[in-house]
């Protein structure tokens, strides 16, 4: 296939990242981690241009904060119009119009018809601390529940929420007290011999023991869960087991919050992944795409439950900056006028036919899977034993990065690839896209020299 959208003008990195690479690994922590060993000059879109002239197409959006693409124009504008008004008041000190018609236009966005209020902040992890100390004190308990290989961010509490142990949490204890980690269904890796219902049944059956067994549900505040798994593989459970904890949160005045930091903002085929699963949470949080790169998030909830801290309680200097706030606006209007949830469902489906066809091809690919357009594969060793491989995934990556396509691994064993195109790509980039991740396979698992060098 002719490469219309890549070009590939040096290797990667060229000499003009590699130069930037060593002031970087002088200057900057090696914790601070890098996918990709080039450094950006300019971008649109789904496109990517490095300082040494290569152009990429990204399959990786800023880990899933650009559905509507790299410097859309309504976006780049609305960040323009407002700095040349003022950039930070500092809504504590002095209110601005946009943090309050952004508060109105999601109230209204997110699901149920009973009375919300949203709160404003700067990234996903400060979003979830605040539905944590929202739902402790509208409950007046402690105990927190998240849920196996979830994640939620790397400050304290979220950390302790997040399950993966290596990077997130090795040596970086004690932890916040009274967080416990629930089953979470992972239909892939079932025992054998049980049916998805069987297992749907058994996972249904192990969260009613959880509160036997671990914590009594009237000592908890909140139960948080993904609607579907990020960092976790992109792991999307069945409609019967979100009906649970919703019945659960219900039945013991638990709050039910809807972690939508990577899942929000048309991802799924929705506005907010939820919606899948016929039910309302009581809170939400909201990041990642929802200020198109302009850090920000939110807490979106019932009115009684946002409304239970007192004044100077929730807050922060740069929560909810008007840039912020006018880039979130621009983007409402880009998924409603650019019909992005649509498109979410289309790119998700040219994705998954890709993807099977390729495990048609290579028996390396264990499970496809996904929603919408959050969609991934599970790489495995053999199918019969689904044992992880997690080096074939970091050859995949770094073998489609060489031929010009950005992409990220996901999972709790690393082994899985997963997609986070913008949402605007083109028909003609998507495809293009998709077969050099093709190419990556063949150069990995073929080791063909025709593709070897991704010309």
């Amino acid at each position: 296939m002719e490469k219309k959208f890549v070009k590939l003008q040096t290797e990667i990195p060229g000499p003009k990242s590699k130069e930037i690479l060593e002031r970087r690994n002088k200057y900057v922590p090696k914790s601070i981690s890098n996918n990709c060993q080039s450094f950006i000059k300019k971008a649109q879109g789904a496109l990517v241009e490095d300082v040494d002239g290569n152009i990429y197409i990204d399959f990786a959006g800023a880990i899933g904060t650009l559905n509507v693409g790299h410097s859309h124009p309504k976006v780049v504008k609305a960040i323009q119009e407002q700095t040349s008004d003022f950039i930070h008041p500092g809504f504590n000190v002095m209110m601005y119009d946009s943090y309050i018609t952004l508060a109105e236009r999601l109230a209204k966005l997110a699901p149920g018809d009973h009375d919300k209020q949203v709160a404003f902040f700067n990234s996903g992890a400060e979003a979830v601390e605040n539905a944590v100390k929202f739902a402790k004190k509208y409950t007046n308990r402690q105990g927190v529940i998240s849920f196996t290989r979830g994640f939620h961010g790397r400050t304290l509490m979220t950390m302790t929420m997040t399950s993966k142990v290596k990077p997130y949490k090795f040596e970086f204890g004690p932890f916040a007290p009274e967080v416990y980690k629930a089953p979470y269904p992972y239909t892939y890796r079932r025992p054998d011999g049980l049916t998805e219902q069987q297992y749907s049944d058994m996972i249904i059956e192990q969260l009613e023991t959880f509160f036997l067994a671990e914590v009594a549900p009237e000592t908890i505040a909140a139960i948080v869960m993904e609607p579907v798994q990020g960092e976790g593989g992109f792991i999307v459970p069945d409609i019967a087991f979100v009906q649970k904890v919703r019945e659960i949160c219900t039945k013991h005045g638990i709050v039910f919050v809807a972690d939508e930091i990577q899942t929000g903002f048309a991802r799924t085929g929705k506005n907010f992944a939820i919606e899948h699963f016929g039910v309302v949470p009581d809170l939400m949080t909201i990041s990642k795409s929802m200020g198109a790169g302009v850090p920000i998030s939110g807490v979106i909830g019932r009115t009684e439950i946002m409304d239970a801290a007192n004044v100077g309680e929730i807050g922060g200097t740069y929560s909810g900056s008007p840039l912020g706030c006018r880039a979130a606006l621009a983007v409402l209007d880009i998924i409603e006028s650019e019909n992005l949830n649509e498109r979410a469902e289309k790119i998700g489906a040219r994705s998954i036919e890709k993807m099977q066809l390729l495990a048609e091809r290579f028996e390396a690919i264990g499970d496809v899977r996904g929603l919408g357009a959050m969609v991934a594969m599970e790489l495995v060793k053999d199918r019969q034993s689904k044992t992880p491989d997690k080096e074939a995934v970091s050859k995949i990556v770094k073998a489609a990065g060489e031929r010009g396509l950005m992409l990220l691994s996901a999972g709790l064993y690393g082994n899985v690839i997963r997609l986070l195109m913008p949402l605007t790509i083109t028909d003609e980039q998507l495809e293009e896209g998709l077969h050099i991740l093709e190419e990556a396979f063949e150069a990995v698992f073929l080791n063909d020299s025709a593709v070897a060098s991704g010309r």
